[in-house]
């Protein structure tokens, strides 16, 4: 009777269980990971030797390709422990679920228990419904997941289509306000007006040098004219 006892108070509760799953799956990561160091290493030697002592080599070669053995077998081991994973993971998905059922059940429960007797039929009615409906959840969770994602590829087409048409609008604005910034305004006229550029003198004509019996005839003609 004790040993019943204790075997209920030491059962794996459904966390703990993927608790030590994932413990052993980086275990065994760590372990592979030595594996393919060890299988490198044996190579190397094997390269070293192949011409100069190919008895090493083909030791090394043993060596290697016992490790590889062990890798296949840890990698089959990793493959059980991520199964189990994911079952213990679904089955207590399902178990929430079906309590949140369960309390949902009881939910209906107590309303329906402030029901009369002229809407009992009605009531059971609408449990007979809600039961089929979480019999058909139970079913669509019990069966294996499709965890393949179909797309519409029109609509991802037309969706890829628009981010293009903005990325060239995007662009375009782009080049217009770089081409508006390297635009060069065109010297303005001045309003102000230019100041004429000051001519040289333009030169005299030289006076002919009067002799003396000139002077003296003008002075003549002078004295007459009086």
């Amino acid at each position: 009777m004790n040993l019943f006892r204790r075997a209920q108070a030491t059962k794996a509760t459904p966390k703990d269980a993927i608790v030590r799953l994932r413990e052993s799956l980086e275990m065994l990561e760590k372990r592979e990971r030595y594996l393919q160091t060890k299988i490198d290493n044996e190579l190397k030697i094997a390269k070293v030797n192949v011409s100069k002592n190919k008895r090493a080599a083909l030791m090394a070669l043993k060596r290697k390709k016992a490790y590889e053995d062990q890798i296949q077998k840890i990698m089959g081991s990793r493959m059980t422990l991520e199964q189990q994973v994911m079952a213990i993971e679904n089955a207590n998905v399902n178990l929430e679920t079906m309590n949140a059922m369960k309390a949902g059940a009881d939910a209906m429960k107590s309303i329906h228990g402030a029901l009369d007797v002229n809407k009992v039929d009605a009531t059971m009615d609408d449990i007979r419904e809600q039961m089929d409906l979480a019999n058909e959840i139970s079913e669509a969770i019990s069966q294996p997941v499709n965890f393949g994602v179909e797309f519409d590829e029109d609509e991802l087409n037309e969706e890829l289509e628009l981010l293009e048409q903005e990325d060239l609008d995007a662009r375009l604005l782009d080049t217009a306000g770089v081409g508006a910034e390297l635009e060069v305004e065109a010297p303005s006229v001045p309003s102000a007006a230019v100041p004429a550029i000051a001519q040289p003198p333009r030169p005299t004509r030289a006076q002919p040098v009067k002799s003396d019996e000139d002077r003296e005839l003008e002075e003549l003609r002078a004295a007459m004219a009086l």
